[in-house]
């Protein structure tokens, strides 16, 4: 089976990287990592994006980088539903096979060893990238564009929808706040810098 996603946005499709071929398929590959400036960091934000937001999300990994010293992944999601049914299923075999091994579905895998937090923005409703959250291995904040009606640019409506680069900033910084790994004093300051009102 082949589908195809038509956006109504024109973006330079990157290539390929090499050895993500299975990723694809699966659901999701790391793209891109950009290293923190401080060694003391303990927790390394993981960022899932998804079609156009995906490019948002390249963005916040760079303000993360310049802005605040804060290294992170970026994951390109293919299919949070490839991701969740494959989850599901493993999860049914284990449950089924109760004296052999247990087997690890491919986000497990992964995401082995990674402790998040993971903050997912894409264009669909929350409800979509909600359902692998039983299998993401720590803090998982889900943006989505729940509401329907709206028209306006895409600035506009990705802002009010909080899916855009600087939304995606503070919820990471949020995220490592509430773990006590950012100064949440610093967080009014951030909203501002960002324009977040």
């Amino acid at each position: 089976i082949y589908y195809l996603s038509v956006y109504n946005e024109d973006y330079q499709m990157a290539p390929m990287p090499e050895g993500t071929e299975e990723g694809i398929v699966k659901g999701l590959y790391k793209l891109r990592s950009t290293e923190s400036s401080s060694k003391k960091a303990k927790l390394r934000p993981q960022l899932f994006g998804s079609g156009t937001i995906l490019n948002e999300v390249l963005r916040a990994q760079d303000m993360l980088a310049s802005q605040y010293g804060i290294g992170t992944d970026v994951w390109s999601v293919t299919s949070y539903s490839e991701i969740g049914r494959e989850c599901a299923a493993v999860q049914r075999w284990n449950s089924l096979h109760p004296t052999e091994p247990e087997k690890k579905s491919y986000l497990e895998t992964v995401l082995s060893g990674v402790d998040g937090p993971f903050i997912s923005s894409s264009d669909n409703v929350r409800l979509v990238a909600d359902q692998i959250r039983h299998w993401v291995p720590g803090d998982y904040i889900v943006l989505g564009t729940d509401g329907f009606g709206r028209s306006d640019t895409r600035s506009n409506l990705r802002r009010h929808f909080e899916i855009d680069a600087e939304c995606v900033t503070y919820a990471t910084l949020l995220a490592l706040a509430n773990q006590d790994q950012f100064d949440r004093s610093k967080l009014p300051q951030v909203l501002s810098d960002l324009g977040i009102d």
